[in-house]
């Protein structure tokens, strides 16, 4: 581990062919915002995630019809799927029917005990995990009474209600979230449920916002609590395309050094020195270079101050002048480019340092 803090040893469950716990790597997850009846569309945008390196996709399960749609959209895609019921025990029922590599539910809103005792005996059957999603926006009016509003230890508390519920149906293939949009109530609670129980915690800062808001709020809240060592798999909430979501995420796990994917990109933010169109040169390496999933460290700036040291220290590198610039590669100079050319150039570097 990057940091003193060992991350903590849960228990680990598989959704799909996809570990979560234990000794797992850290899985990124996200969730369409198709409409789940819309098969070829959902299928579309799942298939984007995946690219980008998604590795759990949730859909939202309404009614009937979507759990048909479900059927179909898990024969066509590959990724572990999960179904997001509510109010209705039978759409879990049918999800799981319909090949459902998880489930998240809220016992307390999901029906009857009865209702909830066949969904944890079918996915018990099925070996197919139950995520508890609490959410500080949604707690039980009771516990809101105790406490007076979605505190932290409200929320612990919703949690090991939950929890109690379905151990008390011989169920245990579960992971457990604690969602609020306060950022330090969802640190604290997490931290507070994580010395409670061992089950695998799935991290997140919900209704976190758009690109930039989210990006931070879910950076901090989602980063502070890694850095603990708490954390087995989590998502990135943003009202944005959900790729955006998976992007963020693996920079949040990039600057903490627990896993990469794509090109890290270090550029500078210019100043009055830079003689050369940066920003332009940036968005067009970031284009080119999308796709990809080796991790190479490219260096892009745009003066003779920085430039030269951090692009020495990167895989490959530019240094940017007057109408030209520098290329490095492993600390060397390769020789100088003219503005015009330098994008084209070091993209094709780049791929073939690659393979």
């Amino acid at each position: 581990m990057p940091f003193d803090k060992e991350r903590k040893k849960t228990r680990q469950i598989h959704v799909g062919d996809i570990p979560i716990g234990g000794d797992a790597p850290i899985a990124v997850q996200s969730m369409t915002n198709t409409d789940t009846r819309n098969v070829s569309a959902t299928v579309r945008q799942i298939e984007g995630l995946s690219e980008a390196g998604c590795e759990i996709v949730r859909l939202a399960i309404p009614d009937e019809e979507a759990v048909t749609a479900f059927a179909l959209i898990r024969q066509k895609v590959k990724i572990p799927l999960i179904a997001d019921i509510h109010f209705d025990h039978r759409l879990a029922l049918g999800a799981l029917r319909a090949g459902a590599d998880g489930l998240r539910i809220n016992p307390g809103n999901i029906g009857s005990r009865k209702g909830v005792e066949r969904v944890a005996r079918a996915a018990r059957e099925r070996e197919v995990p139950i995520r508890i999603g609490v959410n500080g926006g949604s707690l039980h009016r009771d516990i809101l009474a105790r406490y007076g509003r979605p505190t932290p230890e409200a929320m612990v508390e919703s949690a090991m209600e939950h929890i109690r519920f379905l151990e008390s149906m011989d169920f245990g293939l579960m992971k457990i979230s604690l969602k609020s949009s306060h950022v330090k109530n969802t640190i604290r609670a997490y931290e507070l449920l994580s010395e409670r129980v061992d089950y695998p915690l799935h991290l997140g800062v919900t209704e976190a916002g758009g690109l930039i808001a989210g990006t931070v709020k879910s950076a901090i809240g989602i980063g502070c609590l890694l850095t603990e060592g708490i954390g087995d798999t989590f998502r990135v909430s943003l009202t944005r395309d959900p790729v955006e979501e998976v992007r963020v995420a693996y920079e949040i796990l990039r600057c903490l050094q627990l896993r990469s994917r794509g090109p890290e990109i270090i550029s500078c933010p210019t100043c009055g020195r830079c003689e050369i169109d940066l920003f332009s040169l940036v968005e067009q390496v970031e284009k080119a270079l999308s796709g990809m999933t080796a991790s190479p460290k490219i260096a892009i700036m745009g003066c003779v101050v920085n430039g030269p040291g951090e692009a020495r220290e990167a895989d490959i590198g530019i240094a940017g002048g007057r109408g030209q610039g520098i290329l490095f590669k492993k600390g060397q100079v390769v020789r100088k480019i003219p503005e015009n050319q330098l994008a084209e150039v070091l993209i094709k570097e780049v791929r073939q340092l690659t393979g």
